[in-house]
């Protein structure tokens, strides 16, 4: 039988890689995707809780639901992913339509339940062992990842794809709740991860991303020997089809010297580094219990400059943060002036359940002060961004083609040619007149106009060497 599956994901890279091979897994056992909730049988939601919009949005989504349900009692509601970990049994009492809770590290088990609850089941309910629940092992074992299940119809484009090499995070930022809901930080077998990246390589795709909540600080033991992120990164360097590797995101103690030496070594690897630095001043960075110091980060950033010259540095930031002055939010300004990051992703701090934050600090920073916060750090930022991108304008970058751009279909109807867009190396977007047939190659583009996100340019038709490539 033929059952129809809608799937809506909420969040990070990470999630979207939990779609992918839930999807993948489901299809074995008869499912098809639909884009119409109506049409579905089964409806699932990926969630996140980071933030608490993020969660405010599946909640809606949920309540949206409830006719749909009361009209057709047949239909399966879901809820996997972090939120499902944090919130369990809250989802049902507030939502007690919903059959399915999920944890991260139970995806696997998604097929089963979901026959369960068919076979006249009510509530089911898999999830991972809190982080005092019981032994460190046992912990351990009850969040662990998918092993390789991939759909090539859930990835950002055919020719990218997310490989996931570590799971969970022992940091416990005061503000986070990812080693709750993802459990301990654990390690993939490299030897899978390079099996995995050849099955992507044979799918057709030419650009892997890594994924890891700190995913520099990867680490495997086996037979006493351990393989850390350089080492596995000489290993993937090797896969034939594979023509970039990224890897997000960056814990700053643990960029050290022997990995940029080898992304600076390994042409496939991308110089693109996203080492979050969340603030600017010492005092906020301590309360946030990020276990680094301002000058930590200063000094990191002149080893990337030292020995990966070329690299782009993005960062992450939140304002706002339980008793953030002024003065303390100037450090954060300061800093994307010193570092000129190639981009922030900037966020306005959002009390989080179960944090430590929560238990022991006053969420004070009114809202519109950090919606103030927000906008000026935002501002600040694009300026840096415009500014380093408009180095480009007159050379030539390295593009893998994604495909069509946002805007393609409005100058087609304008009568204007397609417009196609890609990224260089080192994760600028740019956007360019093509055609479909130069979706997943690497060509060489003339930079000729930029804004703070996007790049101009068009395509180099004579051969161009890839020595004089721009990142």
């Amino acid at each position: 039988m033929i059952h129809r599956l809608y799937i809506e994901t909420v969040g990070c890279q990470m999630n979207m890689l939990d779609s992918e091979m839930v999807v993948a897994d489901l299809r074995k056992h008869g499912y098809e995707l639909t884009n119409d909730v109506k049409q579905a049988d089964t409806i699932l939601y990926n969630t996140c809780s980071v933030r608490a919009h993020a969660e405010d949005k599946v909640y809606s989504a949920l309540g949206r639901l409830k006719l749909l349900k009361r009209r057709h009692p047949e239909k399966i509601i879901g809820v996997m992913g972090c939120m499902a970990q944090k919130d369990q049994t809250t989802i049902f009492d507030r939502a007690p339509y919903v059959d399915l809770i999920v944890g991260p590290g139970q995806l696997q088990e998604i097929p089963g339940l979901i026959e369960k609850i068919r076979a006249g089941g009510e509530h089911e309910m898999a999830v991972g062992l809190g982080r005092r629940d019981g032994s460190q092992d046992d912990i351990r074992k009850s969040h662990v990842t998918f092993d390789p299940l991939r759909d090539p119809t859930m990835r950002p484009t055919p020719y990218q794809a997310y490989l996931r090499i570590q799971i969970g995070c022992d940091k416990f930022c005061t503000y986070c709740v990812v080693p709750n809901t993802r459990g301990p930080e654990q390690g993939r077998p490299p030897a899978m991860i390079v099996d995995e990246a050849r099955l992507l390589a044979e799918q057709g795709c030419l650009e892997i991303t890594l994924l890891g909540q700190t995913v520099n600080s990867y680490s495997y033991t086996a037979d006493g020997k351990t393989t850390d992120l350089a080492a596995l990164l000489e290993m993937l360097h090797e896969v034939e089809g594979i023509k970039r590797i990224k890897f997000v995101t960056n814990y700053p103690k643990d960029m050290g010297r022997n990995l940029l030496e080898t992304i600076n070594n390994l042409d496939k690897v991308s110089p693109y580094l996203h080492v979050p630095l969340q603030h600017g001043s010492n005092e906020v960075l301590q309360r946030m219990k990020r276990g680094y110091t301002v000058e930590d980060y200063r000094d990191m950033m002149h080893r990337i400059w030292d020995i990966v010259p070329d690299a782009a540095i993005s960062s992450d930031f939140i304002v706002g943060f339980c008793g953030e002055t002024d003065a303390e939010f100037q450090t954060c300004i300061d800093s994307i002036r010193e570092y000129r990051f190639k981009n922030s992703f900037i966020f306005k701090y959002s009390e989080r359940e179960g944090t430590k934050a929560q238990d022991i600090m006053i969420d004070d920073v009114p809202y519109d002060v950090k919606q103030a916060r927000n906008n000026e750090l935002l501002e600040v930022q694009n300026e840096i961004s415009e500014t380093e991108n408009i180095k480009f304008i007159g050379k030539p970058v390295a593009v893998l083609v994604e495909g069509r751009s946002k805007k393609s279909e409005q100058f087609e109807e304008a009568g204007k040619p397609i417009q196609m867009v890609g990224r260089t190396h080192c994760d600028r977007i740019v956007v360019f007149e093509g055609n479909d047939r130069q979706a997943g190659k690497i060509l060489p583009v003339t930079i000729f106009e930029t804004t703070p996100f996007t790049m101009f340019g068009t395509v180099v038709t004579e051969h161009v060497g890839p020595e004089v490539f721009s990142l």
